[in-house]
């Protein structure tokens, strides 16, 4: 009978196994590979764009540039959409996730967080001649936002039923429809609002209320416990250094910020 028990286990310990898939690359295998596959924004400057001679640019892309760097790796940059941030990391696709990464309790069942690397805010942005001052005043009004996002949760639980939320695939498709005219309000990070109104002076855009303080974290695959100590220890010793602060200034044209550390 115990030989049957211990059997069973065995065959659903390994049946388990198979289901869980392939394990993630920790840093011993990354060092190994000499190669790390970092996912950074697709469309989102000036974290992570394409430039004018077809490279990624932006501060996620120098900090992954530095990682791999410091790790003496070759890196593979993965350009990702909103969406796409944690099942890429979930899925073995990327290693880590530097793409203006916002941690939430719902998000920390999922992955872990480095401590935060990057500052950024999210609010509701609109021109001079729009009065909105909190959710509440939504009402009757079309707002633009990235669906899935941290700003698209915010606002969806307390925003009146009269409002109209149209919500897009990715960052470039909600600044389109808001420039275009096709809303009223656009709910974002402070970085997009700021390159519209570079781009659209005209606009008047200004910051209505802002929605939450949320800094850009490290994203890291579940249980790659000694990638996160690097990555952490990485992030510490780029504040202390003033290499953060020099991307702060150069990409964001503000100094960095005291910034949480997890």
């Amino acid at each position: 009978m115990l030989k049957r028990s211990m059997g069973f286990l065995g065959a659903a310990f390994v049946a388990a196994s198979m289901l869980m898939g392939p394990a993630s690359a920790e840093l011993k295998d990354i060092l190994e590979a000499g190669t790390i596959k970092i996912a950074t924004p697709e469309n989102f400057p000036p974290f992570g764009a394409l430039g004018a001679d077809g490279e990624y640019v932006g501060y996620d892309i120098d900090v992954a540039k530095m990682i791999a760097e410091d790790l003496g790796v070759e890196l593979e940059l993965v350009p990702v959409t909103s969406k796409q941030r944690i099942p890429f990391l979930e899925t073995d696709r990327v290693d880590l996730v530097i793409s203006t990464l916002g941690a939430n309790p719902e998000r920390a069942k999922s992955i872990w967080f480095s401590h935060a690397y990057a500052p950024f805010f999210s609010g509701a942005f609109a021109k001079k001649d729009v009065e909105v001052s909190s959710v509440a005043d939504f009402a009757g009004k079309k707002i633009a936002v990235t669906g899935g996002t941290l700003e698209d949760l915010a606002i969806t639980e307390d925003a009146p039923e009269r409002s109209e939320i149209i919500r897009f695939g990715d960052n470039a498709a909600t600044i389109a429809a808001y420039v275009s005219g096709q809303t009223d309000v656009i709910v974002t990070g402070n970085m997009v609002a700021l390159g519209i109104s570079n781009d659209n002076p005209d606009f008047d855009l200004e910051t209505k209320f802002v929605i939450a303080n949320s800094p850009s974290y490290i994203g890291v695959k579940t249980g790659n416990i000694d990638l996160l100590q690097w990555v952490n220890v990485f992030v510490l010793h780029k504040k202390l250094n003033g290499k953060l602060n020099g991307l702060s200034e150069k990409w964001l044209k503000t100094p960095l910020p005291p910034l949480p550390a997890l």
